[in-house]
């Protein structure tokens, strides 16, 4: 039997250069798709498909992200007063329980590979999830609960793609797919950012995977790939020729938030599924005649 996955590690240490001047201060895992920081989406998922200990790789500038997942009390205290009693229960529902959060630092911009390595002696000797913040899903149920699924079926490594335009493939990892259906199919090969004429498939690693420790040992003598970065593909690759990956071509959209065009879209498609929000906000659209 497989053991189970408890911990999350989110990667939220990157610069959030592509939102300048907006990042400059703020990270760019609290940027809001409506009323949502992008980073709460991941939790959310996260805590949704059964993980228990979440944890966070930040750098310096990044305070704001252990902020938000801890007590405010003036806020609470002043919701109390005002008798704004619903949002302080949402307050409550989302809050971590005590010993829950943890965080470490990436002291270098190294790459993701490099962070989740940031993340070995939080997570030990046991498989993870990780999530990476930008990629922002529009799912039920959540990819990662789909993929934990797959897992308790397969156990090994967990990857989830989607299908991308052949043209795009050299901004994403990219599988090669081998025998088994959508829901949990043997992944024989990757390769990151290859040519359109390289690529073994069009299915990308779309931010969400499920991993073995042994991934670390392998990331400690990861040499820089792509971009001069330390690839966690790369160290896949390596990871691949012992234990077994399977891929889950999820149910549901991903939205790359790390693009402003993706980022964008999102805050559109979120707020339209909005009870609350979803009238005004498409009155308003018709009115502009964008709609």
């Amino acid at each position: 039997m497989s053991k189970r996955v408890r911990t999350a590690v989110f990667p939220v240490a990157g610069l959030g250069t592509r939102f300048l001047p907006a990042t400059k201060a703020m990270p760019k895992e609290m940027l809001t798709v409506v009323d949502r920081p992008l980073i709460q989406y991941a939790v959310d998922e996260a805590r949704e498909a059964g993980i228990e200990h979440f944890v966070f790789v930040t750098g310096r500038n990044k305070g704001v992200i252990e902020d938000h997942f801890d007590k405010q009390y003036e806020l609470e205290h002043t919701l109390e007063q005002r008798g704004k009693s619903a949002a302080l229960a949402e307050l409550g529902r989302e809050l971590p329980q005590a010993g829950q959060t943890s965080f470490t630092r990436q002291q270098e911009p190294l790459g993701l590979g490099h962070a989740v390595w940031c993340a070995r002696e939080l997570v030990g000797d046991q498989p993870f999830a990780l999530l990476l913040p930008d990629m922002l899903f529009k799912a039920n149920p959540g990819v990662l609960k789909q993929m934990m699924e797959a897992y308790e079926t397969t156990g090994g490594n967990i990857v989830g793609v989607e299908e991308v335009d052949p043209k795009d493939v050299s901004s994403y990892g990219i599988v090669a797919r081998g025998e088994g259906p959508d829901s949990g199919f043997k992944i024989t090969g990757m390769v990151e950012k290859p040519l359109p004429k390289d690529a073994p498939s069009n299915l990308f690693i779309s931010g969400r995977y499920i991993l073995q420790p042994e991934i670390f040992s392998i990331l400690s003598e990861q040499t820089r790939g792509a971009g001069g970065e330390i690839q966690i593909t790369d160290a896949m690759q390596v990871l691949i020729r012992s234990q077994s990956f399977t891929g889950v071509k999820y149910s549901g959209k991903v939205f790359d938030c790390g693009s402003k065009n993706g980022f964008l879209t999102a805050n559109v498609v979120f707020a339209l599924d909005r009870p609350d929000i979803a009238g005004p906000f498409l009155a308003e659209l018709k009115k502009l005649k964008l709609v």
